[in-house]
C-alpha cells in the first residue's frame, strides 16, 4: 500500500485515514469486499459494500496515474527531454487528462504536416512569426529557401510554419483546458440521417435531425444516436459554437494586428479546425459514452439486483410449463428442491387443440408428483395457457402463477444446462429453468448471464468489462446478503461466494457427493485444496441446517462462535437455548463482550443473528393474476385499469407487463413522482392505457393517480 495514495483517497472520498487504512490493508491481504463490509467492521469503521468499492477503485485508478507518471518520465529521460520544470509539472497532475496534456507536445508522434516541416528547418521561422514583432513573413521565409531541404519558395516555407504553429496551439495546455471547458459547457449533440437510410433507418427517425446541449442529455439518448451511427444510419456531430472558441484561441495566441500576427490568426482557424477541435470533439464524446455508460450500467444493475431477490416461493413441488402452440407445452415435474421427476408434452392449443388429453396429462401429473404449484413461462402461449390450467380443474391449493422466463432459452443451450441435464433437450432444461425460478429465482439466475436476465437497455452499447464488472459485484452482493445453503447449493451458486473460485465451487459439490451433505462448516477444510483463508472469506455466508452446529445455520461467522459460546455460558444456557428463548438473549449485555478485535458493531450483527438465525432478506412470496379476457394486444382500450408487473425501468420510465405478450411503457411524465427509479421489476402495480399503438406494437401506459403498489 502507497501511504501517499491512500492518503489522497481518504482526502477525496471524506474518509477517515484509519479506515481507508484498514481497508488497503484487508484487500491486499486478499480478503474480499463482501467478507470485510460484514466480518471486519471495527477495522473500517463499518463501511458498507458500496463505501469499500470506492476506495479498491479510486485507489486503483492512482497507481493507474502513478504508472503512467513513471514510464513518461522514463522515456523522456530516455529521450534526453526532460528538465526540472516539465518533470514538476507531470509530477503536480492529478488526472490522466491533464497529464496527458503535459505530455502531449513531446509525445513520439507518426509523421505529421509539422514534423515534416519542423525537417526542413522551419523551426525557427516558425518560432519567429509566433513572437509577432512586426516582421514582413515573406522577407523573413525567402531566408528558409532551400531546394536540398525541399523548400521551394517563401510560400512554402510560410506553410510549413502555419502547419507548425498550428500544431503547437493545438497542443498547447492551457488551451486544451480552456477549448475542453467550452466543449463540456456549449458543446451540441446534432444529429442527421445518414443520405439513403430514410426507410431502412426508421427505429432511429427520432434523430434524423436532431439537436441538444450534449452535456445534460439523457444516457438513453446518448447511446441510442451512438447506436445509430454505428450502424450508419445516422451522422453525429459535438461542437460548441465555432467563434467562441476562436475567440478563446485568438486571444491566447494573436498579440497584435501586423503580417505576421495575420500568420498567427490563420494558424489558430486552422489548428482548431484540423486539430483541437476533433482531438476535443473525441474527448467529449467519450465523456459523454462513459457517462451514459454508467448510467445505464447503474439501472441495469439496480434492475437485476431486483430480480434476483425476487420473493422465492420456497420449498415445493412444482409443476413449471414452457408454453407454446405449434411445438406444444413443455411441462416437468420438480421435486422441493428442484430435482427434474418427469417430463412430458400437452397440445391444448391450436393447431392441435387437444384439450381433453392435455388436462388429463396434466392433473394426472399432479397427483402423482404431488404438485403444490404449476410455473408458467410468460412468453408465446403464456397468457392461453394460463387460462387453460385454471378451468382444467386442479385443486385449490395448487397455485397457479406465470414466471418471467427472460433468459430460460440461454441457459438451457449453455454448457452448465448440459453438464446437468446431459440426456435432456433444450425444451426440457427450459421448463426446468422457469420452475426453478419460482422455487429460488436467486439460485437459478446466477446460471445466467445476467445480461439475458432481460432488464437491462442498450447492455450491448455499454462497456462491456465495466458491465461484467458492476453485474458480477451486484450478484456478489446478492447471494451474501441471502446466503446459500452448502448442502444444496449449485456449483456456479458456490462460486459467488466470497473466497470461493469456480474450480473450488466444483472440488465442493463433489466433495458433497462422494461424501453425502456436510455435517458443518468446519468440514469444508477436508476438501482438497481449500484452506483457512478460504474457509475465512467463505464460511459465514454458507449455511448448514440440521446439523449438530446451531450456529452453522445463521450469519455468525465461525471465528465469532466461542463468543456466542461464552454468552451462552454466562447464562448457564446452551447455545441452542439461547437461540430459542428471547427473554435469555434480553438478559445480554453486549459491553461486557467487547474486546481489541469485536466491537458494539459486531455484537450488534451477532445479536440479530441469534433472533433470527439464517434470516432471508427477501419478501414473501405472493401469487399475481393479469385481468381475465385480456391476453393480447388487440384487446386493450383507452382508458382500461389494469394490474400489471414492472418488467424493467430505465431512466425514462419503466416497461409493464399487463398479460399481452408486449410490455407497455409508463413514461416518467406519467409517474406519479416522475422518478422509475422508485419502481423495480417485478414490482405489481395498477396501471391505466393511454393509447394503443398496433402498427407499431406500442402501448403507452399510465400510473397517474394509481397506487405504486407494494415492494415484491
Amino acid at each position: 500500500m502507497n501511504p501517499e495514495l491512500a492518503f489522497r483517497v481518504a482526502k477525496e472520498l471524506q474518509l477517515s485515514r484509519k479506515s481507508v487504512d484498514a481497508v488497503l490493508s484487508l484487500l491486499e491481504e486478499d480478503a474480499t469486499i463482501p467478507f470485510i463490509a460484514r466480518y471486519r467492521k471495527e477495522a473500517t469503521g463499518s463501511l458498507d459494500e458500496e463505501v469499500i468499492l470506492s476506495i479498491k477503485e479510486r485507489y486503483t485508478r492512482l497507481e493507474e496515474l502513478e504508472t503512467r507518471k513513471a514510464a513518461i518520465l522514463s522515456s523522456l529521460r530516455e529521450r534526453d527531454l526532460l528538465t526540472a520544470e516539465l518533470e514538476a509539472k507531470i509530477n503536480a497532475a492529478v488526472t490522466m487528462t491533464s497529464l496527458e496534456d503535459a505530455y502531449l507536445p513531446y509525445r513520439p508522434k507518426r509523421k505529421t504536416r509539422a514534423s515534416d516541416a519542423a525537417a526542413k528547418g522551419l523551426l525557427p521561422l516558425a518560432e519567429r512569426i509566433l513572437e509577432q514583432k512586426g516582421l514582413i513573413p515573406e522577407e523573413i521565409a525567402g531566408r528558409f529557401v532551400s531546394e536540398e531541404k525541399g523548400v521551394s519558395s517563401a510560400d512554402e516555407a510560410l506553410k510549413g510554419a502555419r502547419d507548425i504553429i498550428a500544431e503547437r496551439i493545438s497542443e498547447n495546455g492551457e488551451a486544451r483546458s480552456r477549448i475542453r471547458l467550452l466543449f463540456g459547457r456549449k458543446g451540441r449533440i446534432k444529429s442527421a440521417v445518414s443520405r439513403g437510410k430514410e426507410e431502412e433507418g426508421t427505429n432511429f427517425r427520432d434523430y434524423f435531425n436532431w439537436e441538444e446541449p450534449a452535456a445534460p442529455a439523457p444516457s438513453h439518448r446518448i447511446l441510442a444516436m451512438f447506436r445509430g451511427e454505428k450502424e450508419k444510419f445516422l451522422s453525429l456531430s459535438i461542437l460548441p459554437p465555432e467563434e467562441e472558441a476562436l475567440r478563446i484561441l485568438k486571444k491566447l495566441f494573436v498579440t497584435g494586428g501586423s503580417a505576421d500576427s495575420r500568420i498567427v490568426e490563420e494558424s489558430v482557424i486552422d489548428g482548431y479546425r484540423r486539430l483541437l477541435a476533433p482531438s476535443m470533439e473525441t474527448e467529449l464524446r467519450n465523456a459523454l459514452k462513459k457517462k451514459a455508460d454508467r448510467e445505464a450500467i447503474s439501472v441495469f444493475a439496480r434492475n437485476v439486483r431486483e430480480m434476483l431477490l425476487a420473493p422465492p416461493l420456497g420449498p415445493k413441488n412444482i409443476l413449471a410449463v414452457d408454453p407454446g402452440f405449434r411445438t406444444g407445452c413443455k411441462f416437468v415435474c420438480l421435486d422441493r428442491q428442484g430435482k427434474l421427476l418427469h417430463h412430458g408434452v400437452i397440445f391444448p392449443h391450436p393447431p392441435k387443440r387437444d384439450e381433453d388429453g392435455s388436462a388429463a396429462i396434466i392433473r394426472a401429473a399432479v397427483e402423482k408428483y404431488q404438485i403444490e404449484a404449476a410455473a408458467i413461462g410468460n412468453g408465446t402461449a403464456g397468457r392461453e395457457t394460463e387460462r387453460f390450467f385454471k378451468k382444467i380443474g386442479l385443486p385449490s391449493s395448487v397455485i397457479i402463477t406465470m414466471v418471467n422466463e427472460s433468459g430460460a432459452s440461454v441457459y438451457s443451450a449453455s454448457e452448465i444446462a448440459r453438464r446437468e441435464f446431459p440426456d435432456h433437450d433444450i425444451t426440457v432444461r427450459g421448463a426446468v429453468s422457469i420452475g426453478r425460478r419460482l422455487l429460488d429465482p436467486l439460485a437459478e439466475l446466477v446460471k445466467i448471464d445476467p445480461k439475458s436476465i432481460g432488464v437491462g437497455q442498450y447492455q450491448h452499447d455499454v462497456d462491456q468489462k465495466e458491465l461484467k464488472n458492476a453485474l458480477e459485484t451486484v450478484v456478489e452482493s446478492c447471494v451474501h446478503a441471502v446466503g446459500v445453503d452448502l448442502n444444496t447449493a449449485s456449483p456456479e451458486l458456490l462460486s459467488f461466494v466470497s473466497g470461493i473460485t469456480a474450480g473450488m465451487a466444483s472440488q465442493i459439490v463433489n466433495y458433497r457427493e462422494t461424501n453425502g451433505p456436510f455435517p458443518t462448516r468446519r468440514e469444508l477444510l477436508k476438501v482438497p485444496r481449500l484452506g483457512p483463508k478460504t474457509f475465512e472469506q467463505s464460511a459465514g455466508f454458507l449455511r448448514v441446517t440440521g446439523g449438530p452446529e446451531p450456529l452453522d445455520a445463521s450469519a455468525v461467522h465461525p471465528e465469532r462462535y466461542t463468543l456466542v459460546e461464552k454468552m451462552a455460558s454466562d447464562l448457564d444456557c446452551s447455545v441452542e437455548e439461547l437461540l430459542k428463548n428471547a427473554e435469555k438473549r434480553k438478559e445480554i449485555d453486549t459491553s461486557r463482550y467487547v474486546s481489541g478485535d469485536v466491537g458494539l458493531p459486531t455484537l450488534a450483527d451477532i445479536m440479530k443473528e441469534l433472533e433470527k438465525p439464517g434470516r432471508d432478506p427477501r419478501d414473501t412470496f405472493e401469487v399475481f393474476s393479469f385481468r381475465e379476457g385480456v391476453e393480447k394486444i388487440e384487446d386493450l382500450a383507452s382508458g382500461m385499469e389494469l394490474d400489471g408487473v414492472v418488467t424493467n425501468t430505465t431512466s425514462f420510465g419503466v416497461f409493464v407487463d399487463i398479460g399481452v405478450h408486449q410490455d407497455g411503457l409508463v413514461h416518467k411524465k406519467h409517474l406519479p413522482s416522475k422518478t422509475p427509479a422508485e419502481l423495480h421489476p417485478g414490482q405489481k402495480i395498477r396501471v391505466s392505457v393511454l393509447e394503443v399503438d398496433l402498427e407499431r406494437k406500442r402501448i403507452a401506459l399510465s400510473m397517474k393517480n394509481k397506487g405504486k403498489g407494494k415492494k415484491s
